[in-house]
């Protein structure tokens, strides 16, 4: 069995909604499981989970262009990993949702391939076709990234925001990044 690991902060519900449906997705492959982690929850138990994970996949809100300081806490508590090297050739990827169309996401998802990366972990982009009519709701991507997703919320509770379409493109990242970790834990 091939496991992946969401770990995430959400402030407000909105990253949860969008964490939420990229585990959708990584579920609906076959073969694999997940683990949705809230960066809040973390305990040892955590670390052993995330040490028998195949892939993580990282997610936070873009706060002032950047991931949110309680995602940061829990990547600054990894050191003990990466001195180890206990995440060297996993998959990952990540996500992130703000207010605005922009907000400076790229920031959060450069940050989140730099973590990565200094894990020795191995990247996997989105390869969802860019939106037809950038931001328009009922279009996959309306954000445009490759690097991750990015996912738009407005200023309204997460039981309405963020559109279906942003968590179907979410929910196809998942699918792309269990697929990926499938291909490598097999």
């Amino acid at each position: 069995m091939t496991n992946v690991a969401i770990v995430y902060h959400s402030g407000y519900g909105h990253t949860a909604k969008v964490a939420q449906a990229v585990q959708s997705g990584v579920d609906s492959v076959e073969g694999v499981s997940s683990y949705l982690i809230s960066v809040n929850d973390v305990n040892d138990a955590t670390w052993d989970t995330l040490a028998k994970a195949d892939a993580i996949i990282f997610g936070s809100p873009t706060y002032m262009g950047g991931a949110s300081a309680d995602f940061k806490k829990f990547a600054d508590a990894s050191s003990k990993v990466w001195f180890n090297q206990g995440w060297k050739n996993k998959i990952a990827g990540g996500f992130t949702n703000s207010l605005s169309m922009s907000g400076d996401k790229l920031s959060t998802l450069q940050y989140f391939v730099t973590f990565a990366m200094q894990h020795g972990m191995v990247w996997v982009g989105s390869a969802t076709p860019g939106a037809q009519k950038p931001g328009d709701v009922n279009e996959l991507n309306r954000v445009g990234s490759w690097v991750g997703v990015m996912t738009q919320s407005d200023n309204a509770p997460a039981d309405v925001t963020p559109p279906a379409k942003d968590l179907e493109t979410a929910q196809l990242y998942g699918v792309r990044v269990a697929e990926f970790a499938k291909k490598l834990s097999g």
